[in-house]
C-alpha cells in the first residue's frame, strides 16, 4: 500500500475488480496479514484449492508460493489461475525434481513414492500418491507396500516412520523455515512462558517435534487454538499463522517463534495482488501430460482419504 492508501481502499478496489473477473481470493496461513484481511479463503496450501474448485469462480488468485497455484490449477483446469508473485518459490519443493524422482524409484526397486503436497507438479507426476502433513500417517499406512518412498521433507517422513509400521525411507529435503526453529530457542520460549502450551508443525526437527504438547498441520493448529483451554499457545511453525489464531482467539495469548519466517511468503503485498486482478498478471498453467499424471497423484490421496 501507497502512504496515502488505506486497507478499505485496497479492499474496494479487490472487491471490484473480483466482481468484474468473477475472481475468488485464497490466501495461505503464513501470508502478511493484508493478505489475509483480503481473502476469500484463508488456509493450507490443498484446503484452498479444493475451496477454489468448488466456487463458480472463473478467476482463482492465490497468495501463496508457486506449487500451491499449481495444485490450484490441476484442481480446476478449466479456471485461470493467477500469482501475485511469481517468484515466491518453495525452496523445500525445489530440493527434488521430476528426475531425482525416478533415480530414487528405481534405486530401491520401484517402491510407491509419497509426496508431500509440498512439491511442484513434475515430482507430483512422477508420484504415486500425494499427502498432507494432517493426513500423511494415513496415506503412508493405506498402501499394501511395506517400503515406502517420501519426498521430499526427511522431516515429516521421520515423523510419519515413528507412527507407522513401515519401512518409511526419506529423501533428504526440509523446510528452512521449521529448520530455524532450534531446541534451544523453543526451551528459552517456554521458559519465558511457563504457563504457555507449545503446537509444533511435523516439519519441524525431531528434537523440537518431541518437545510439543501438540503436533499439527497449520490447519491442526487452527483447530486446537479453538478448542483448547490454555490461554496462551507457543506457535512452532512460520509466523504468519499467529496473525490468524489471534484474530479468531481474542481471549488467548499467541506467542510466534523468533526468525521462523519465511521470506517467499512476505513476497506477495496488496499492490501486487490488486495488479494481479487488473491485468491477469503471472497465469499459472501445467503441461497438459505433466497435469493428467500429478492431478491423479492429488485424486488418489482423496480417495485414500
Amino acid at each position: 500500500m501507497t502512504s496515502t492508501e488505506t486497507i478499505e481502499d485496497i479492499r474496494q478496489r479487490v472487491d471490484e475488480l473480483k466482481k468484474q473477473r468473477n475472481a475468488v481470493i485464497l490466501a495461505h496461513n503464513y501470508q502478511l496479514p493484508e493478505i489475509q484481511e483480503l481473502a476469500d479463503f484463508l488456509g493450507d496450501s490443498l484446503g484452498l484449492s479444493q475451496q477454489a474448485a468448488e466456487t463458480d469462480a472463473e478467476v482463482i488468485v492465490f497468495c501463496g508460493v508457486h506449487f500451491m497455484a499449481q495444485t490450484a490449477k490441476l484442481l480446476s483446469p478449466e479456471k485461470m489461475v493467477l500469482m501475485p508473485e511469481p517468484g515466491a518459490g518453495c525452496p523445500m519443493a525445489e530440493m527434488i525434481t521430476a528426475q531425482q524422482v525416478r533415480d530414487f524409484k528405481a534405486e530401491h526397486g520401484g517402491a510407491p513414492v509419497v509426496a508431500y503436497v509440498n512439491t511442484t507438479a513434475e515430482v507430483k507426476a512422477e508420484s504415486d500418491i500425494c499427502c498432507t502433513s494432517s493426513n500423511a500417517i494415513r496415506i503412508v499406512e493405506s498402501l499394501d507396500e511395506e517400503t515406502v518412498l517420501f519426498i521430499p521433507d526427511s522431516n515429516l517422513a521421520d515423523w510419519v516412520d515413528r507412527h507407522v509400521d513401515k519401512n518409511v525411507i526419506a529423501w533428504g529435503g526440509y523446510c528452512p523455515t521449521h529448520a530455524r526453529m532450534s531446541p534451544e530457542t523453543i526451551a528459552y520460549m517456554l521458559e519465558q512462558h511457563p504457563d504457555a502450551v507449545l503446537i509444533v508443525h511435523p516439519e519441524a526437527r525431531r528434537e523440537v517435534v518431541d518437545m510439543a504438547d501438540e503436533v499439527a498441520s497449520t490447519g491442526g493448529m487452527v483447530k486446537f487454538a479453538r478448542e483448547t483451554d490454555a490461554k496462551e499457545i507457543i506457535v512452532g511453525t512460520e509466523e504468519g499463522l499467529v496473525y490468524r489464531l489471534q484474530k479468531e482467539n481474542p481471549g488467548k495469548t499467541f506467542y510466534p517463534v523468533p526468525h521462523a519466517v519465511c521470506p517467499n511468503m512476505k513476497k506477495t503485498t496488496a499492490q501486487k495482488l490488486v495488479a494481479s486482478l487488473e491485468n491477469s498478471q503471472h497465469e499459472i498453467d501445467v503441461a497438459p501430460e505433466v497435469a493428467e499424471r500429478a492431478r491423479r497423484a492429488v485424486e488418489r490421496m482423496l480417495e485414500a482419504s
